[in-house]
């Protein structure tokens, strides 16, 4: 067993860890909305609440879901948000488009049921605007009925569809994906698109925060120089990342094991490069967060394009299995998010339920928990604390060099928190926890299982769940834990502890 050494730093904070870096993403697409999360007021073989699933609302009410995307990605740009308001009987059923994929919706899940839902959950709502096949207007519109105290025909509509009061929904995405899906544009025209619809909406709820779509690092410098002089339209610029190079879902090697670990670790390098760009940008006088509100991975089984000689599954369902390979994978991405918390605005999992990287699976009656959404469980402790440096020092690398063992601390009202990864395949570690002292205890839970292949199933829900990890004092401000191979750990030292 190598030893290791983490040293966590309370002299130079980093941050806050805002709660929208846990944010997560509902589209339309697959099984995620429907039948996910929405079986529909009149079910009678699933327990539900306002036609919400019940067993999925109270796992992620746990969670917790402090942020929701909806109602895509590239949906957003076939959806009108009118089909989705008033009598549910009177709702036209649509064709959408997402992903390559036709979507059959009765827009029985629509605005009210929607914002409905994150009020359910604790969750600020995130709604994407169709740029695609939508207008100005139309969006205008769809803030004005949300966000307007004012007396007007949509404040009206809204009222007599159930909700006098605003919702005051506070983000707003102008597009999505609008390099590709939304509408292929390039750069420079997107931008001066932007400024037309964002100067619109502007005038319509001003405290309304508005993200722009970017997309990779020319695209992003291009767009940002032809805003110019019209920067302060922006409030958050969005990124996506999806980890597509770590092989099969299930039947990955050693190799692919530690690329999906090596590319979720490369999401931090794109979100200080983007960063870097807006810094250019702005100068400096304007501060424009950076929005990851796509992330995740993405295997092969359920794609059709990039990267794997995996056969591809049809019909694509973007069902995939979800390992504790994919749990620490996140995991390493969240040490990133919390180390750039000062440039990363929000982020957003995709997607919630069913679809991509979910952390809730459901099968009819059947519902379970993938290993993600225990890894997001306990980091929840660092919801809201201030995020401090960890030097490492021992041992144990991966086969590329790098460190094994990883870290991320937080110091809050309840006292330090301390995330631990052993991203090795099947070496353990003897980890020595330096850390400013703390009055209290310390305790610990682990997530691991005897292979990283490892998923929970409708059959065995359990297979991959946290359990006590022992942590033994070794003097003042010193603590002792060993961490398995292929594992995760919270630490959490104070009264609370």
């Amino acid at each position: 067993m190598a030893d290791t050494t983490l040293t966590v730093r309370a002299d130079a904070p980093i941050g806050t860890v805002s709660p929208r870096l846990y944010g997560h993403f509902a589209e339309h697409l697959g099984r995620c909305c429907y039948d996910g999360l929405w079986v529909g007021l009149d079910a009678t073989n699933i327990p539900h609440r306002e036609g919400f699933r019940t067993d999925v609302l109270e796992a992620l009410r746990a969670m917790p879901t402090p942020l929701l995307r909806w109602p895509g990605g590239c949906y957003a740009d076939h959806y009108h948000w009118r089909d989705g308001v008033g009598p549910p009987a009177e709702r036209p059923r649509r064709l959408g488009m997402s992903c390559d994929l036709q979507v059959e919706d009765d827009n029985g899940l629509g605005t009210h049921e929607f914002l409905r839902l994150c009020a359910l959950l604790g969750a600020e709502p995130y709604l994407a605007g169709n740029m695609g096949t939508g207008s100005p207007q139309e969006l205008c519109d769809w803030l004005e009925y949300c966000n307007t105290p004012l007396d007007t025909t949509l404040s009206r509509l809204r009222a007599a569809n159930g909700a006098p009061s605003p919702f005051g929904v506070p983000l707003w995405g102008v597009g999505n994906e609008n390099w590709g899906c939304g509408g292929n544009y390039d750069a420079a025209s997107y931008a001066r698109e932007y400024r037309r619809y964002a100067t619109m909406l502007r005038h319509v709820d001003p405290h309304a925060e508005l993200v722009a779509c970017g997309y990779e690092d020319d695209w992003n410098a291009e767009l940002l120089a032809t805003l110019g002089n019209r920067l302060h339209l922006v409030d958050h610029l969005s990124i996506h990342h999806y980890w597509s190079h770590g092989g099969p879902e299930l039947d990955f090697d050693d190799a692919d094991y530690y690329a999906l670990l090596a590319e979720a670790a490369e999401t931090e390098a794109f979100v200080v490069r983007t960063a870097a760009i807006i810094e250019d940008a702005t100068g400096g006088r304007r501060r424009i967060g950076i929005a990851l509100d796509e992330w995740g991975v993405w295997h092969p089984e359920v794609r059709t394009w990039g990267p794997g000689a995996t056969a591809r599954r049809a019909p694509v369902t973007y069902e995939q299995a979800g390992t504790l390979r994919d749990a620490l994978a996140a995991a390493i991405a969240l040490e990133g998010f919390h180390r750039q918390c000062a440039t990363l605005s929000l982020a957003n999992l995709a997607q919630i339920v069913n679809v991509l990287h979910a952390p809730v699976m459901t099968d009819g009656a059947a519902m379970w928990l993938t290993p993600t959404y225990h890894a997001l469980r306990l980091h929840a402790p660092h919801l809201g604390a201030t995020a401090l440096p960890v030097a490492g020092d021992g041992p144990l690398v991966l086969p590329d060099g790098s460190a094994a063992v990883t870290a991320t601390a937080t110091s809050g009202d309840r006292g330090l928190a301390v995330t631990l990864v052993n991203r090795h395949l099947d070496r353990s570690a003897d980890v020595c926890l330096v850390v400013p002292e703390v009055a209290g205890d310390a305790g610990a839970a682990v997530l691991t299982a005897d292979t990283p292949r490892a998923v929970n199933s409708a059959d065995d829900p359990e297979r991959v769940v946290p359990a006590v990890l022992e942590v033994r004092a070794d003097g003042p401000g010193r603590w002792r834990l060993a961490m398995p191979p292929h594992a995760m750990a919270t630490v959490r030292i104070g009264p609370a502890a």
